[in-house]
């Protein structure tokens, strides 16, 4: 290098250190600036650009109009070329004229200026790629700029010390160059217009990341404004961005489909080639036998070659990340020796201070940088993931579906997808942990020589130790989820059959019930809590306990080692260092464990069979026919036996066609054959045209009805008209809320299964396709509204007349008007032809006839007896009233009573908003209300509460630990420093081992403290959790049934569930993560503060700027944080509503739609997702420079009064200082955690607070002993309404029941009759008036008290899983023999003692596994071992069979002879020999008398009886 700068007149040195180094006023040799200093910028760039050039290349967005900015850019650069050029002409000049210059004079100016002009010409090309801020070129101008900065002191250093300009042409043509440079420097700061053509005004609300300039990425400045915003007001879904182009699910998705594709054409191939070899090579076959079997075409290869671009730099980011990260400890050992150093000129300390400072910065930026490249690609891992599988489940086969439920295919999509997305993050990890452990460990040894080795080898032999606390603690919860599970199952049975426990005061015995499981689950709370301690005591104690086994193995090796600040505190950074990849190793493991399966899991579900879209020829057919099976045989699956064989079928255009059959004989299987949905064996399918499907279990969709009906097509309205009224679904729509605009719940809830039927029938009339495939849509409803659809839809003279139909039907009253008829048998057509032709056959047809005819008579008997009522507006409730089923529910599957829902039938003249007295506080006709989520903060009372749940005493005893285990942790390291100051007498320090025992005793002291704590916050929490459990459970048996008919079910659950889980389980850990990040931050300033007191005029704008941050991004996060959680189920619904309807979509040919839907639905929530992502990437670069700051001044304040302190005391000081950004981070991290799940004990208070019913029982006013003897019920005066606001039920209702008289109640829909009877129980309270039993007023008494003297048998016969004996006598309160004795009189003792459990016998969730008869003599069973005074039996509507309906009514003539039986009839032959009837209307009383003088009094109940044919 000398010989470059010559033996000019410059003097030649390259380098010098006494000038440079070993002064209190450095500068560099000319030669030195003239040619390593000028070149660095060049060098970077054309380092740089090959890549940048191949990355332009791909990345084309069009080209930019040319600006007044692109041409002061580029006059800049020509400029700069120019100045260049004439210091090159001016060296050339001197050459000529003699005086030589040094080489260096011609080699830099041709460097610089080509670089310049490339530059100039990058500038350029940028424009036309649509380059809008130049990441490289910023950094190109300010490299430039900061090496001009030192010349630019030392010319005028070195023009003052000379008194004159020694070179004043160049001196001139650098200030210019300068000057230049930083104008470049400030202009490339300056962003492009968008680029022409380009697509900016389609998007409403573009991401500003994809316009943001080189600076505004780099700091994430871009997603500030919607931090402001989101601190102005909750964000909502409008606010949120669009998502740039290449995070959109379609791109996603295409890019991963073909590389799937190309992975399974691989596998085919070389399963052929496998194959050829073993035919060619038949001595080899041994060896071949041996391998496995051909590979599966491996979806891991197809995501990494889809992502490896993001991947490599993601990586590339993480490389340059962890090597940073270890110039800190190595740059806090030079300013160790600075200042151990009183010669050393101050400016070395200055240099240090602000090295370390833009060493972090980097660190942070580039850091960030990381996270936000890798979390985005687990963003895109996933929606790929999502994508594909949606796409499968359209296109695999039945047999596939048959080996997986629905829940399991939804579970690929929701867990297995989201774990990728999880582990992604820790990937890098694989090869970055190793990496940094290696350069820790290497770094060490320099340090302290093979001694390090005792602390890695601790470390090594904590992971195992680790690993089976988490194994352990895995374990636990495992089991405790199985406790969890189990309580939630009985909950939401406990909330399903409310009513009932109410009516038979069973509350207590399910209260013990879920509080024994609570109980279990509370003690394994418990034991993971402890273990939690164990490894937070682990964690804490680590990092210590390596610091002091290696530097006690290092003094007490060799007495001539000296512990001296700089090895202390260097060491203890590095241990820092090594801690985050050794612990995060172990999770790692069992991260990349988890996702293995699920790859294996989502590759197993990708490579099975799809459907075979050749299977049915759609473009070509004999002219005249429409469906053509020429010899088909097909099958569900390969493995089972053909399901249809040798069928040849012939259709012709427009005919209408029956398929029958007895059941199981193939007739939907041959629906399925035509649309392609089994597979073919052999034969050919023709169906030419399009098709519309209603299957025999109507599909239904979660949108408004209208959306179901015209499925996809655009709105005709005359047509849409036409298909309602024919499908008879007009007078239904006068009944739902919202009309046609009613939202459908999940699987059509808020419909009953004829309304579905039909719903179902209309979609096919509405899309107008030339072949209908009926699959027996006319069993679902009622006979008289078959006959309707019949005429008006699929007959002759029916709205599809003309059209090809194919209809499976087992009603066999419509075949005479079929063309003619299919007869199926075993799987093949046995005859064939018209109705009347297939009658005088006298085959299978006529003996299938001769079948079902009875039953067809019967049907047909009971339509006749329909009461035929004289007005047409009632005529239409009774439609309403068969098509609205018992458990319709009205809103968010809450089980409305089924009176609301007479009610709500009985107001149905006048408008829409009088129906619905179930919903009036919520919208006209949304279904699903929208819960109130909680807007801005949390009340602190919120905190307050939790506290007081955990005990105030505890609480403060947590503060007070953490408090003393941050003392104990200053202390030791203050000893620590104190020890490395000590003075060295000849070579080694006297008192080794006592520094070394109070060290560890402290360390020792510190970590018990942490245990302390953290076990005093587990029992603390598990007592928080008991107690607000408690509570909630508590109000919630006795809230009123008012309560449970407007509070959805599934809401009151999802307290249980959710937000005791967070109580339970999150809570605890995470406030003692915010003590413990909170505790760090403090004792690091006040480490500082001690050492450097001047620090402490820093703290407080730093603190102020912290604040300032934290609260703008807990703001917008947290309702980030609820859009994400919002937007996420639709994806799971949606999904699962496809794969159960994945048929229709196929036949009406809506798979394309179906795939657009999921993808919208997959980018609203990654719309969430990704502002989520960049505002915890926002905020961790803006408290990381808080972090760094607090590195600088500490370092600065260590340097400026160096000559007042230790080397010990600097140590200590900046060492802290560089661990506070990740406790600064954490700190607003659990901050924000912890504000979002102290939310749920603020919504499981709300929901321990609601108002509960009457006491259960009352210590003054306990009824006597025998109470009811005589059991005479008298009404006086009563009045009832079901909730404030509504209207009476009953007015003014007068009578008296003697003691053992028998009553029955009859009305018609909605008079009021199950209302009497819950208010007999008190399930509603009276409005006016009272009820007397045996002369005692029901109002005075306990609940309890009341409801256990009363027996009812309810009208939907509600069992609880558990055994039968729980189910008759949960409070075990009855001998054997009286049991078995109910049994016997209910007709269940030959049922029951057949079982071979007996008694013991296990009743599923609602009583499945037991047919709905049996179900009802189950509680016919329970009134005879109640044997109470007053029954009352609240008849079954439609759910019993006449067989058990006579069982029930002997039972009760025989056992309850005695007792007062009222009984609310809706068949009258049962109560025409009771004593007196009573006929309610509108809520009052019509009539009340014997039945025989009602009949003679020709009033109502003589019209009830003509119509029922008794009178």
């Amino acid at each position: 290098m000398d010989a470059l700068c010559g033996s000019g007149e410059l003097g030649s040195k390259f380098w010098d250190s006494n000038l440079s180094l070993h002064t209190d006023n450095p500068d560099f040799t000319p030669c030195f600036q003239n040619s390593l200093l000028a070149w660095v910028p060049c060098i970077y760039l054309w380092a740089a650009l090959p890549c940048y050039l191949f990355y332009l290349r791909r990345h084309h967005q069009g080209y930019i109009v040319l600006s007044h900015l692109s041409r002061f850019k580029t006059a800049l650069g020509v400029l700069l070329w120019c100045v260049s050029w004439v210091d090159l002409f001016y060296s050339f000049h001197g050459l000529v004229h003699g005086w030589a210059p040094a080489p260096v004079f011609f080699v830099t100016p041709l460097v610089v200026g080509v670089t310049m002009l490339l530059a100039t010409l990058l500038i350029q090309y940028e424009r036309l790629q649509g380059v809008r801020s130049s990441g490289i070129l910023i950094i190109f101008w300010f490299l430039c700029v900061v090496c001009g900065i030192i010349p630019f002191r030392s010319k005028i250093l070195s023009a003052l010390t000379q008194g004159k300009i020694a070179d004043p042409f160049r001196f001139t043509t650098f200030y210019i160059y300068f000057a230049l440079v930083l104008s470049a420097l400030i202009l490339s700061c300056f962003r492009e217009k968008p680029p022409f053509f380009s697509p900016k005004n389609i998007d409403p609300n573009p991401c500003p990341e994809a316009g943001a300039g080189f600076l505004s990425r780099l700091s994430f400045w871009w997603f500030t404004k919607l931090a402001i915003l989101g601190y102005r007001r909750p964000l909502e879904e409008r606010d949120l961005w669009s998502l740039n182009k290449e995070d959109r699910s379609q791109m996603v998705m295409q890019r991963l489909l073909e590389e799937w594709e190309k992975q399974q054409d691989q596998a085919a191939r070389r399963q052929a080639a496998e194959a050829s070899r073993k035919k060619l090579s038949s001595e080899g076959e041994v060896l071949l036998e041996g391998r496995p079997r051909a590979q599966e075409p491996s979806f891991l290869r197809a995501l990494m070659a889809t992502f490896s671009t993001s991947f490599l730099l993601s990586m590339g980011f993480k490389l340059i990340q962890d090597l940073l990260s270890f110039i800190n400890p190595q740059l806090l050992s030079i300013l160790i020796r600075f200042i151990s150093n009183p010669t050393a000129p101050t400016w070395w300390g200055f240099l240090v201070a602000g090295l370390m400072f833009v060493c972090s910065v980097m660190q942070t930026l580039i850091l960030h940088q990381y996270y936000h490249c890798i979390f985005v690609m687990g963003l895109r891992f996933r929606t790929g993931i999502i994508g594909v599988i949606y796409r499968k489940a359209l296109v695999i086969t039945n047999s596939v579906k048959r080996e997986s439920t629905v829940g399991e295919i939804v579970n690929l999509m929701s867990v297995d997808a989201q774990r990728f997305m999880d582990v992604v993050p820790f990937i890098n990890l694989l090869w970055s942990a190793p990496l940094q452990i290696i350069l820790a460990v290497y770094f060490l040894w320099q340090n302290l020589g093979p001694s390090v080795l005792a602390g890695v080898a601790l470390m090594i032999l904590l992971i195992p130790l680790n690993g089976a606390v988490a194994v352990k603690m895995r374990a636990f919860q495992v089991e405790q989820m199985k406790f969890k599970d189990s309580r939630i199952k009985l909950m939401s049975e406990i909330l399903g059959g409310i009513k009932v426990l109410k009516l038979y005061a069973w509350e207590p015995s399910f209260l013990k019930q879920v509080e024994g499981i609570r109980q279990d689950e509370l003690r394994l709370m418990r034991q993971v809590a402890y273990l939690h301690a164990i490894s937070t005591f682990i964690w804490v104690c680590t990092p210590f306990l390596v610091t002091l086994t290696t530097l006690g193995v290092y003094v007490s090796v060799d007495k001539n080692n000296v512990l001296d600040a700089e090895k202390a505190f260097v060491s203890v950074s590095l241990f820092n260092i090594l801690k985050i990849p050794l612990n995060m190793l172990p999770q790692l493991i069992s991260n990349l464990a988890q996702t293995s399966v699920s790859l294996k899991r989502i590759q197993h579900f990708l490579s099975q069979d799809e459907l075979d879209p050749q299977c049915v020829e759609r473009k070509t057919i004999t002219p005249g026919y429409a469906v053509i099976i020429h010899n088909g045989t097909f099958t569900w699956a390969q493995d089972l036996p053909p399901a249809l064989h040798s069928l040849d079928i012939q259709v012709p255009k427009g005919a209408l066609v029956a398929v029958v059959g007895p059941v199981g004989c193939g007739k939907s299987s041959l629906l399925s054959a035509l649309l392609g949905e089994m597979e073919k064996l052999e034969g050919k399918v023709y169906m030419k045209g399009s098709v519309a499907y209603v299957p025999q279990q109507a599909w239904i969709q979660n949108c408004t009805l209208q959306e179901n009906v015209l499925f996809g097509q655009a709105l005709d309205p005359k047509r849409y008209q036409k298909a309602l009224e024919a499908c008879a679904l007009l007078a239904d729509l006068e009944v739902l809320p919202g009309g046609d605009q009613t939202e459908i719940g999940e699987k059509g809830i808020n419909l009953s299964g004829g309304q579905r039927q039909r719903v179902s029938v209309a979609r096919a009339v509405y899309s107008d396709a030339d072949i209908f495939l009926l699959d027996d849509p006319l069993s679902a409803v009622d006979s008289h509204v078959a006959k309707h659809i019949f005429d008006q839809v699929i007959g002759p003279e029916g709205v599809l007349a003309g059209k090809t139909r194919v209809l499976v039907t087992h009603g066999i009253s419509f075949l005479p008007q079929t063309d003619f008829v299919i007869v199926l048998s075993d799987g093949h057509v046995s005859e064939m032809g018209t109705y009347s032709a297939l009658l005088q056959r006298d085959g299978s047809f006529a003996n299938f006839l001769r079948n079902y005819a009875p039953d067809e008579d019967k049907e047909h008997q009971e339509a006749d007896n329909r009461p035929a009522l004289e007005d047409k507006e009632d005529e239409g409730v009774l439609m309403i009233e068969d098509t609205l089923s018992n458990h319709t529910d009205l809103t968010d599957n809450e089980p409305v009573t089924y009176e609301v829902q007479k009610q709500f039938l009985r107001r149905r003249p006048g408008a829409a908003e009088k129906v619905v007295p179930a919903t009036e506080a919520k919208a006209s006709h949304v279904l699903t209300q929208e819960e109130k989520t909680e807007m801005g903060t949390v009340k602190l009372s919120v905190y307050w509460d939790y506290a007081k749940a955990v005990g105030l005493w505890t609480a403060l005893v947590i503060c007070l630990l953490y408090g003393g285990q941050s003392a104990a942790a200053i202390g030791a390291n203050v000893w620590l420093s104190a020890w490395t100051d000590e003075a060295v007498v000849d070579n080694q320090q006297n008192s080794t081992s006592y520094r070394l025992g109070v060290y560890a005793a402290l360390g020792i002291l510190q970590g018990l403290l942490v245990m302390l704590s953290a076990i005093t916050m587990a029992v603390g929490g598990v007592q928080a959790a008991r107690l607000l459990h408690q509570a909630l459970l508590h109000n919630k048996m006795r809230s009123p049934q008012s309560f449970f008919d407007t509070t959805p079910s599934g809401r009151i659950l999802n307290r249980f569930s959710k937000d005791i889980y967070v109580i339970d389980e999150l809570l605890a850990p995470t406030i003692l993560m915010l003590l413990n990040s909170f505790y760090n931050s403090i004792s690091t300033l006040v480490v500082i503060v001690a050492s450097t007191p001047l620090f402490a005029v820093v703290i407080l704008p730093l603190a102020v700027l912290y604040l300032f941050v934290q609260r703008f991004y807990v703001a917008t996060s947290r309702q980030l944080k609820r859009l994400e959680s919002v937007s996420r189920s639709p994806i799971y619904s949606h999904f699962s509503e496809t794969v159960t309807g994945s048929s229709v979509i196929r036949a009406y040919g809506r798979s394309q739609d179906f795939e657009t839907i999921n993808d919208a639905k997959v980018d609203t929530n990654q719309k969430s997702c990704y502002p989520y992502i960049a505002s915890n990437r926002w905020l961790g670069i803006r408290v990381e420079f808080v972090g760094n700051c607090v590195v600088l001044f500490a370092a600065l304040f260590a340097v400026t009064g160096r000559s007042s302190l230790s080397p010990g005391l600097v140590g200590l000081s900046v060492s802290y200082a560089l661990q506070v950004t990740l406790a600064l981070n954490w700190m607003i991290r659990t901050m924000s955690d912890l504000e979002s799940n102290i939310v749920a004990v603020e919504r499981v208070k709300e929901y321990s607070k609601t108002e509960t019913e009457a006491p259960w029982v009352v210590e003054g006013s306990r009824p006597p002993a025998g109470w009811p003897l005589k059991g005479e019920v008298e009404f006086r005066n009563y009045s009832v309404r079901y909730r404030p606001g509504l209207e009476l039920v009953l007015k003014d209702l007068s009578l008296r029941v003697h003691g053992g008289e028998k009553v029955g109640i009859v009305g018609r829909t909605g008079a009021g009759k199950s209302s009497m009877t819950l208010c007999l129980f008190r399930i509603l309270e009276a409005a006016e008036g009272e009820i007397y039993i045996d002369g005692l007023n029901v109002a005075d008494i306990g609940l309890h008290d009341l409801r256990s003297k009363l027996t009812i048998i309810p009208q939907d016969p509600i069992l609880f899983s558990g055994t039968l004996r729980m189910n008759l006598d949960p409070f075990g309160c009855y001998s054997e023999e009286d049991m078995w004795q109910a049994l016997e009189l209910s007709h269940l003792h030959s049922f029951v003692s057949s079982q071979p459990a007996g008694l013991e016998f296990q009743c599923s969730e609602g009583g499945e596994n037991l047919s709905v008869g049996q179900r009802q003599l189950v509680c016919l069973a329970r009134a005879l071992l109640r044997k109470t005074r007053i029954l009352v039996l609240d008849e079954a509507t439609a759910a019993i069979d006449l067989e058990t309906d006579d069982l029930i009514q002997a039972t009760i003539r025989t056992q309850f002879e005695t007792c007062t039986v009222l009984t609310i009839a809706h068949r009258l032959n049962t109560i025409m020999d009771y004593t007196r009837v009573l006929v309610l209307d509108k809520g009052t009383i019509a009539e009340f008398d014997s039945p025989t003088n009602l009949i003679a009094a020709r009033g109502i109940f003589y019209g009830m009886a003509r119509d029922a044919g008794l009178a």
